[in-house]
């Protein structure tokens, strides 16, 4: 905070939305920002259901599917790298219009595949539109007072929640209809009409406002000011006295290690030039990311995000795949897993739901116990569910496990999704988010092509392992991270 006798002269961007506080403003951007995230929900649920259906349908081998998922996380990783470098150059706005111009064209586009090569051509293509996704939870975020920061980022990501629900149910309404039965036509309407989200976010984007965050950080103080003065008109508050200014991250005292106030925003104004030059601001965001105070955090953070994903959606792979496990190793190979078995559909609906629970138990962690003990904790407690399933078990009891790992490590991802971008400064906080869930990709690349591929070969006790390993290791990584960030401003 300022100086004392300089209350009355200055203000940050932090001071004015702690004083107009979350209001009808931030609910709006909620909104958008969360059906952003719905949108992305819907197209990679959609893997769980297209997949199989195009194997029934086109005759590819368990491998062909498996590179579909792996086709769609390699845009992915591209796409979370130019995103960010995209919004921290560009405006977050650019960033976002760019992830949904491409999602909404190639996720449409792909329903008209006329064969195996253009399918993965252009799911590919579609994953490079939702790799630039994470630009909308750092929009969101950065509309957020810090003291409500954590629960706000929870709520945001139940609507990643929501979207896995309504594609689950979307395509069980496929498998029920006597008119489009999956995978003859099913799978093609699936495709087009999970694009549908994303055309919305194109309707209604010439409403969304820049980050004021974003605006200080490039030296537009002034164009900053508009959007907090109509934030504190919607929220029916007002701004504190004096004139905006921008307070870079320029000084951290390293005695202060982990401690939380290792995060606080210098109150120097200085060096705005260089940080404001737009030809070079993607180098500059880039090797922030190599200053000593954060370059143990990044490199920790690429771990941790790769064993979310290759968790996450090993999970939802171990869902469809142990489905028709048995059957599967028992060499009964004309039952392989049938995109119209209602046990799919089942199956991935209510592990789904378990989202909730994750969601809530994050919202309940993250701000009492911090974000590193939040994410480390859920992790383990996400290999302990899923050791059992290397046994064979009964279906309820291997439909209950998974429920239970799903509601871990979807807890463990709405809180590093909100740690991560507090732990950046503006000037570079989407391209080290961008980076950082872009090598988090490589897990979800990986996931399918070993978890499928261990599954089919009957090897579950190997495939559990794997991921009970990662699990444990990063949780480990988690202890190591040296900040916590609960309770500290961002920039």
């Amino acid at each position: 905070m300022a100086a004392e006798g300089e209350v009355s002269m200055h203000y940050t961007t932090d001071d004015a939305l702690s004083l107009v506080g979350f209001g009808r403003f931030q609910t709006l951007v909620l909104a958008y920002s969360g059906l952003g995230w719905i949108a992305e929900a819907f197209e990679i649920m959609l893997l769980s259901f297209v997949g199989p259906a195009v194997e029934a349908d086109w005759g590819i081998s368990g491998a062909e599917q498996g590179l579909i998922s792996s086709a769609v996380f390699a845009g992915m990783l591209i796409g979370s790298i130019a995103g960010g470098l995209i919004a921290d150059r560009y405006g977050r706005r650019t960033g976002f219009l760019f992830t949904a111009v491409v999602t909404a064209v190639f996720g449409l586009l792909s329903a008209f595949s006329p064969n195996y090569a253009s399918l993965l051509t252009l799911r590919f293509v579609v994953g490079l539109g939702l790799g630039a996704g994470h630009v909308l939870s750092t929009w969101f975020i950065e509309f957020v007072p810090a003291a409500k920061r954590g629960t706000w980022m929870v709520v945001f990501h139940a609507c990643w929640t929501v979207g896995t629900i309504l594609e689950a149910l979307l395509a069980w309404v496929f498998f029920l209809s006597s008119i489009a039965i999956m995978p003859v036509l099913g799978w093609r309407w699936l495709l087009a009409l999970s694009s549908a989200p994303c055309f919305v976010l194109l309707i209604f984007f010439p409403l969304t406002p820049e980050s004021p965050r974003y605006l200080c950080s490039r030296g537009r103080t002034m164009d900053a000011t508009v959007i907090l003065e109509r934030i504190a008109r919607m929220n029916k508050g007002t701004l504190p006295p004096g004139v905006l200014i921008f307070r870079p991250e320029k000084h951290v005292d390293n005695n202060l290690g982990t401690s939380e106030t290792a995060l606080l925003i210098a109150e120097d104004n200085t060096g705005i030039e260089e940080d404001t030059s737009s030809k070079s601001s993607g180098i500059v965001a880039f090797q922030a990311l190599w200053s000593y105070d954060l370059i143990r955090s990044t490199f920790l953070l690429w771990f941790i995000y790769l064993a979310n994903y290759f968790t996450y959606y090993g999970v939802i792979l171990l869902t469809s795949e142990l489905s028709n496990g048995k059957r599967r190793c028992a060499s009964v190979r004309t039952h392989l897993m049938q995109p119209n078995s209602g046990n799919l559909y089942r199956d991935v609906l209510v592990t789904s739901l378990a989202e909730f629970p994750g969601l809530l138990l994050a919202a309940l962690l993250v701000d009492r116990i911090g974000r590193k003990r939040s994410m480390g904790g859920m992790l383990l407690l996400c290999g302990v569910f899923l050791a059992p399933l290397s046994l064979q078990l009964g279906e309820g009891l291997v439909t209950t496990l998974l429920f239970c790992a799903r509601t871990c490590i979807m807890g463990s991802f709405a809180v590093l999704y909100v740690y991560t971008p507090e732990l950046y400064p503006a000037p570079s906080r989407n391209t080290g988010v961008g980076i950082t869930s872009s090598l988090g990709r490589i897990g979800s690349i990986v996931s399918p092509l070993v978890i499928v591929g261990l599954l089919e070969s009957c090897r579950r006790k190997e495939a559990v392992f794997v991921v009970d390993l990662v699990l444990f290791l990063a949780g480990v990584a988690c202890a190591l991270l040296p900040r916590e960030t609960k309770g500290c401003q961002i920039q």
